[in-house]
């Protein structure tokens, strides 16, 4: 018995012997897979796009969005070398022939409100002309504190598609269409002023207090006011039309047969201005004319306006000689006899500003416009755009004759080059401008006159179209040498170069 499990053990342990010892046929090799793509990482976000300005900031106060406010403010901010006209102060007696300054040409704020379809509200407000030397609270010494003031304070109502009225401190000037330019979308560097003749003399910086009437119908716009003029804050009299001198104790008082402001002026100034657009229409919601669309319009425009303000200038001519008496400096009014003269202002331009390659992006911007002034015998004024020159002297810093009895022409031309230069960064548009005057009151000692002629050659790289821009400008400038006011003549005629870089934000 024992024997016979002895031999089922040693069964058993051979049987598993010889099983462990059987090798086992793996399966037929197969190649092996390949390995698995590395994943990609994930595609980042694309960067935003500036997407265009439209409405600005803009707050609906309807869900409609037919009740809004809207928010506009822009700076444009100067580095500037100007070499100076002859005999230029920078300080009390501290002469000048040229620096570098850093201004504020303008700071403004605007605020847009549209009540119903009917009814549209806004308020303009800022400064201008900062620099270390005007603009202060006496502009022509002082450079501290601007007036933050109102420039312009409107209330609207539209009467029917074809007219709205409107009234309040406003900009719907005549003559033409600078007159009423937007100052965020100029060509140039800056306007030539000549199309505000009576700036801060009878206005208040190219704005009226008064009522008006503008509208379109089919394709005419039009625009008409009534204002008052502003006092001319002048401390002019009849006395200050003439030269004094004084001979055996007796002082007399030549007239000088030069016009002035006239300080008693009060009767309305009548402005007007029509266009007619024979490509698109343009806006007419605020009264700004745009100076290039940089290819986003087509507009061919023709136009012509007027101002009218009677008896606003006064003179005496030379054979007016009274004696200065106690009586007369009194009541220099009563007693010695002026002419009056009135304002008459006329302007026709022509504006064209068109895409030319819609593929490479390119525009094309062209204006010109001629003014006839007659703002009485001999007058010219002087002025010099954020004027870096010290003190009250006509000629001082980079003053320019800006007005006058005679005739003006000026004229811009502006090219956009292709987008291809900067990609979607930065737009080039290279520009040229030109101002030629001729003024009766301007001229040599032996009578002859002699032409105004302002060039102006530059570039604007836009970096977010006229939102964000950058602006150099190269300017030679007249500078009438020996200037004496009460004569109107000068000694001799040189030019000065101004360069300007001006960087502007548009929000």
């Amino acid at each position: 018995m024992r024997n016979a499990r002895y031999a089922l053990t040693i069964s058993a342990l051979l049987a598993a012997t010889a099983a462990s010892a059987q090798v086992v046929t793996p399966p037929p090799s197969q190649p092996a897979p390949a390995p698995a793509a590395p994943a990609a990482p994930p595609t980042p976000p694309a960067p935003a796009k500036s997407t265009p300005y439209g409405a600005g900031l803009k707050f609906n106060l309807s869900p409609d969005g037919s009740k809004y406010l809207r928010v506009m403010s822009w700076h444009q901010v100067y580095t500037r070398y100007t070499e100076n006209n002859t005999g230029t102060l920078r300080a009390p007696s501290k002469p000048q022939k040229s620096q570098i300054d850093f201004g504020l040409r303008r700071s403004r704020l605007v605020l847009l409100a549209q009540l119903n379809p009917r009814f549209v509200i806004y308020t303009h407000l800022g400064i201008n002309n900062q620099n270390a030397v005007g603009g202060g609270i006496t502009p022509t010494v002082d450079g501290k504190k601007p007036q933050f003031f109102i420039h312009e304070a409107v209330t609207e109502y539209k009467v029917n598609k074809y007219l709205s009225l409107g009234g309040g401190l406003h900009y719907l000037n005549g003559i033409s269409r600078l007159t009423s330019a937007s100052t965020t979308s100029i060509l140039p560097i800056d306007l030539p002023l000549t199309n505000f003749p009576t700036i801060e003399a009878t206005d208040q910086f190219a704005r009226w207090l008064g009522v008006y009437a503008k509208g379109r119908i089919n394709k005419l716009d039009y625009r008409f006011s009534v204002s008052d003029p502003f006092l001319t804050n002048v401390t002019s009299t009849p006395l200050n039309l003439g030269t004094s001198s004084t001979s055996a104790g007796v002082t007399t008082n030549t007239g000088t047969g030069i016009a002035a402001y006239s300080p008693q002026n009060t009767t309305h100034v009548y402005q007007g201005y029509v266009s007619y657009n024979f490509l698109e229409p343009e806006a007419n919601l605020l009264p700004y004319f745009t100076g290039t669309y940089l290819g986003t319009k087509r507009v061919f425009s023709v136009g012509a306006g007027f101002l009218y303000n009677k008896d606003a200038m006064y003179s005496r001519p030379t054979s007016s000689v009274v004696t200065v008496t106690p009586a007369v400096s009194a009541d220099p009014f009563g007693l010695v006899g002026t002419n009056k003269h009135s304002l008459k202002m006329f302007g026709i331009d022509a504006f064209y500003d068109v895409p030319l390659d819609t593929a490479s992006c390119t525009a094309l911007t062209l204006y010109g416009v001629y003014y006839n002034y007659n703002m009485g015998p001999n007058h010219v004024r002087f002025i010099g755009p954020e004027n870096p020159g010290y003190g009250a002297a006509a000629t001082r810093g980079n003053a320019v004759p800006q007005s006058g009895t005679g005739n003006s022409f000026y004229g811009q031309a502006g090219f956009l080059l292709p987008q291809r230069i900067f990609g979607p960064k930065a737009r080039l548009q290279p520009y040229v401008a030109y101002l030629h005057s001729n003024y009766d009151g301007l001229h040599f000692s032996n009578g002859d006159t002699k032409a105004v002629n302002v060039y102006d050659a530059g570039v604007n790289v836009l970096l977010d179209g006229h939102n964000a821009k950058v602006t150099l400008n190269y300017r030679a400038r007249p500078d009438f040498e020996g200037y004496v006011p009460t004569t109107g003549n000068f000694t001799s005629l040189d030019y000065k170069p101004e360069i300007t870089l001006q960087t502007q934000i548009f929000l």
